[in-house]
């Protein structure tokens, strides 16, 4: 059966805990593999990367595949062809597809009719490799997960849907706020508290990031959002990450942040370039669980 990545989801829990031990595995002994021998996976990006295309190009190599990328401006995508037509094209000339998108719509399509695996490299609905590759930051300083407190402050944005995921399947408390009126998907809530995830939503900034460990934020503006009146802007200021904000944290709490940040906007200079900021390991970690998710992939259960 042909395995896909979309959402964090797509794993269960015990999937999950062990895609995440096998990744610190291959950080800590640089691992390589010929498990991709002979295959090609190709890089169908809409959306400009710098951390995203890196990571999954050197990830192939260093599983001895071949990595191709195809800007969808360079392929018929760009001239409307159907994606249901470009899925059952390319499969037949790869082994795997890493779509950074626009529309979850286009990777569900996708998936519909290709006959190789696809992999959720961003969406307007979910981030599931960057959250998963957070969640390795954070399980290389607190194994166990457990009476952990993790903060979500912004944008109810795809990164936010990914966090509700994660807390479905790994046991820390997520504590988030945003702005009224930009609050993360209701039906990924619901889904995730379904299945046990212990997610407390509100709009205060200070009540989500008293006592936590770990205070995560993003950009306000994602890439193809226009704010040209400031109006997002200004409705998120109450909600920078600063020194006031993080003194409300747990002693020793931690900052990350996905990237690229945006600087005396989402965050201060002095938060994030401060030794609280774990931010470049998390830019590491993308190297190392883009290896453990294609591992999972390829592997034959």
């Amino acid at each position: 059966m042909t395995k896909h990545y979309l959402s964090m989801l797509d794993m269960d829990p015990e999937t999950a805990r062990a895609v995440l031990d096998r990744a610190l595995e291959m950080k800590r002994t640089r691992h390589r593999s010929r498990l991709l021998d002979g295959k090609i996976i190709a890089l169908l990006f809409e959306k400009a990367s710098t951390r995203t295309r890196l990571s999954f190009e050197v990830a192939v190599r260093h599983l001895g595949g071949e990595a191709l990328f195809l800007s969808s401006r360079e392929t018929q995508l760009g001239r409307n062809e159907p994606v249901r037509d470009f899925a059952r094209v390319v499969s037949r000339y790869l082994d795997g597809l890493v779509v950074r998108t626009y529309a979850q719509q286009t990777l569900d399509e996708l998936v519909a009719f290709a006959t190789i695996p696809v992999v959720n490299a961003l969406s307007d609905q979910f981030h599931p490799c960057q959250t998963l590759s957070d969640l390795l930051t954070v399980y290389e300083r607190r194994p166990d997960l457990e009476n952990l407190v993790i903060a979500w402050v912004g944008d109810g944005n795809n990164m936010a849907n990914s966090w509700m995921n994660a807390a479905a399947l790994f046991p820390f408390t997520l504590r988030m706020a945003t702005p009224h009126g930009f609050e993360p998907s209701a039906d990924v809530l619901a889904r995730s508290q379904r299945l046990g995830a212990k997610i407390e939503l509100g709009n205060d900034p200070v009540a989500a990031v008293t006592g936590a460990h770990f205070v995560n934020t993003d950009v306000w503006v994602s890439m193809g959002q226009d704010d040209p009146e400031g109006a997002k802007r200004s409705a998120f200021e109450p909600f920078q990450v600063n020194d006031t904000l993080m003194a409300h944290a747990a002693e020793g709490a931690m900052f990350m942040h996905c990237l690229p940040a945006h600087r005396s906007e989402e965050v201060t200079e002095a938060v994030f370039e401060s030794n609280i900021s774990i931010v470049w390991d998390q830019a590491e970690n993308r190297l190392h669980t883009q290896k453990a998710i294609l591992e999972w992939i390829f592997t034959q259960d």
